[in-house]
């Protein structure tokens, strides 16, 4: 193969040296068949219809000139739907399938948060007692001389109550700054309930109901906020109560974390209900005899995608790979169970593992796969169903072949960067405060805050835009936050470990990082970890001296290889709370000047937060370094202002 091919399927040296081992094995990856297939020009524009059985419709794009109002009239489906609506019901339709796999994530973990309090799912219990009561006192619920679960029981029925309301406002919703509120409220977006919202997004979508793109895409903005202030926030704020709060924990990346000699069992998916357990498991001394006895040293875990994510922030657990790395986790041989959940799992792993001695384990009744084995989660009996996955495992160790090969390629990184931990690590344990993080940024060796998160992308080279994306901001003084794949990439590269602020960042952000002790880039969790997001920028707002909503900030948000609808979900509810917000890759509604300018424009006019398209990373980091820059001088902070030291006589002619 060569050199070029490696290189443009990925910056990352274990996935070159994998993706060449694959085609050596003779298999299929996402790398490969996105070369040979190849996307649909209309579809991938949002162009094309097939909600009903007469289409589907394909719109053809304009001939690069004006149209004619009767050229535009041609341009429709055969019920009569223009390109319009038809890329604003596809564009919500993301929405709704990304809100929808968050949601049912935070579902999950409100039933299983029920069961605890009830007693009856064994293994589990509530390990973060301060951050239970403090959102019992958030939301109105009496603590007295109630136990701890008595309290959890009421949480979780109140959290379960928010899926199905049907009118008034969601409780987290409240969280955001008041006049954000207020902006949701005159826009007629203030969610519900989450699922309601949801629905409504599929009902109107169907064949003959909204017709209008601008009101189609403002349900898709009310979805998205019962998305992120909803369900993702229901989701994060309960597994942290459950398995309790991250804080800063030492690990490593990348597949190099791999042992010869040790069963590994790689965890994959999105939902930490059940890794929690695996975790216990693998640590359990009756399944570490068991892996002895078969001839391994031990039980090693990793973990691909943003269950890794997880169990990385609260147990330290090395993370495996990114999305785009799942397939070639098992072309090493050396992956003895792959165990997933839900979310972002390929439909080609058993067939990749026939080819080795890998068990790829099913866990959700509402995600299967032709070919692995299942073994079904229940939070009941967790535990159990945690060693069964475990001995699965150890079972196939024996059957390992010759065909192994583990890269070498490993690095550290820092994460658990929730936000109490960064209220803390700022301002300490009497006076936790994002007040040294507003005024640095105010005093300018901070230039503003940047949020990079999202996928990988099969059409894109794998962690490219991530890297040079923040590279660039940090080295302009912008700290970078981040969750998800994106997280893993920039872990890959280095950036998650102090030592990256004075080899990388410019001097003021350097300067900062170096006194506090923390990384240019911090990796705050999951996907639905980005709730943690809203959080900090809302703090922010409220310690003063940055406006007085999330729209003020010198802040902007980026997915540079999204691939998944919940990247479109979770960017929309960014734009919502009044983020600048930046995509690469590709963009949904291209086949529509109209819908594209709207979300481009004047959603700022109504949100203060808009949308934005630039495939390549630099040009990205500097369109959001411009935004943050014209914020800055909204809020007379753009001048640089020379520090002085004032002796006695000074001060005294103050108080005069």
């Amino acid at each position: 193969m060569a050199e070029d091919e490696k290189k443009n399927k990925s910056i990352d040296k274990a996935t070159q040296e994998l993706y060449e081992k694959a085609c050596a094995d003779e298999i299929s990856t996402s790398y490969s068949r996105a070369d040979s297939l190849k996307p649909c020009p209309i579809g991938s524009v949002g162009s094309c219809c097939k909600n009903c059985g007469m289409g589907p419709c394909r719109i053809p794009l304009p001939k690069g000139k004006e149209e004619t109002p009767e050229e535009k009239k041609k341009r429709r489906g055969i019920c009569g739907a223009t390109a319009e609506t038809i890329a604003a019901r596809n564009f919500i339709r993301m929405i709704a399938g990304g809100a929808a796999a968050h949601s049912d994530h935070g579902r999950g973990v409100a039933e299983l948060f029920v069961a605890v309090a009830k007693g009856e799912a064994p293994g589990y219990k509530i390990r973060d007692e301060q951050k239970l009561l403090a959102l019992a006192l958030e939301w109105g619920i009496d603590i007295g001389d109630r136990s701890n679960e008595e309290i959890a029981l009421e949480i979780g029925e109140m959290s379960l109550a928010e899926f199905g309301k049907q009118e008034g406002e969601i409780l987290f919703a409240k969280r955001a700054p008041l006049k954000r509120q207020e902006i949701w409220r005159e826009q007629g977006v203030m969610p519900r309930g989450i699922d309601r919202e949801i629905v409504e997004i599929m009902h109107r979508t169907h064949i003959g109901v909204d017709q209008e793109y601008q009101n189609l895409l403002t349900q898709g903005v009310r979805a998205s906020i019962a998305d992120g202030w909803g369900g993702s926030m229901i989701a994060t704020e309960l597994q942290d109560i459950l398995f309790g709060t991250p804080s800063p924990v030492l690990s490593e990346v990348n597949l190099g974390i791999l042992k010869e000699d040790e069963v590994n069992i790689i965890i994959h998916g999105h939902e930490p209900l059940l890794s929690e357990m695996i975790v216990a498991a693998s640590r359990d001394p009756e399944m570490i005899d068991l892996a002895k006895s078969k001839g391994a040293k031990g039980i090693n875990l990793g973990g691909i995608c943003c269950t890794a994510n997880e169990i990385l922030m609260r147990h330290g657990v090395p993370l495996a790979g990114t999305f785009l790395q799942q397939e070639l986790a098992l072309v090493t041989g050396a992956v003895d169970a792959m165990v997933v959940d839900v979310q972002c799992i390929m439909e080609s792993l058993p067939d990749i593992a026939q080819c080795y001695h890998t068990q790829v384990i099913t866990t959700s009744p509402k995600a299967k796969i032709k070919g692995a084995m299942h073994i079904e989660f229940n939070e009941h009996d967790a535990v159990n169903g945690a060693k069964a996955v475990v001995k699965a495992a150890i079972e196939a160790f024996p059957n390992r072949g010759k065909n192994v090969r583990i890269p070498q390629d490993t690095h550290n990184l820092i994460a658990g960067f929730s936000h109490e931990t960064i209220n803390y690590l700022l301002g300490g344990l009497f006076r936790a405060s994002y007040r040294p993080l507003n005024e640095n940024i105010i005093n300018g060796r901070i230039r503003g805050v940047a949020g990079v998160v999202g996928c990988n992308n099969a059409r894109w080279e794998h962690n490219q835009a991530h890297i040079a994306m923040v590279k660039e901001l940090i080295k302009n003084d912008v700290l970078v936050i981040q969750t998800g794949c994106s997280a893993m990439a920039s872990a890959m590269a280095g950036l998650m470990v102090p030592e990256a602020a004075s080899k990388y960042a410019g001097k003021g952000l350097a300067e900062v990082c170096e006194t506090v002790g923390i990384p240019p880039v911090l990796h705050m969790g999951s996907c639905v970890d980005n709730s943690r997001i809203l959080i900090a920028a809302t703090a922010m707002v409220k310690d003063g001296g940055l406006g007085d909503d999330i729209s003020d900030l010198p802040a902007a948000g980026a997915a540079p290889e999204w691939m998944s609808e919940k990247a479109i979900s979770i960017g929309q509810y960014f734009v919502a709370s009044g983020v600048y917000t930046v995509f690469g890759v590709t963009w949904p509604t291209q086949g529509s000047k109209e819908v594209t300018e709207y979300l481009f424009k004047d959603m700022e006019e109504k949100y203060g937060g808009m949308w934005d398209f630039e495939p390549d990373p630099i040009q990205a980091a500097h369109k959001m370094i411009a935004h943050i820059d014209e914020k800055r001088k909204a809020l007379g902070i753009d001048k640089a202002r020379e520090r002085v030291l004032y002796d006695m006589e000074m001060r005294r002619e103050l108080e005069g």
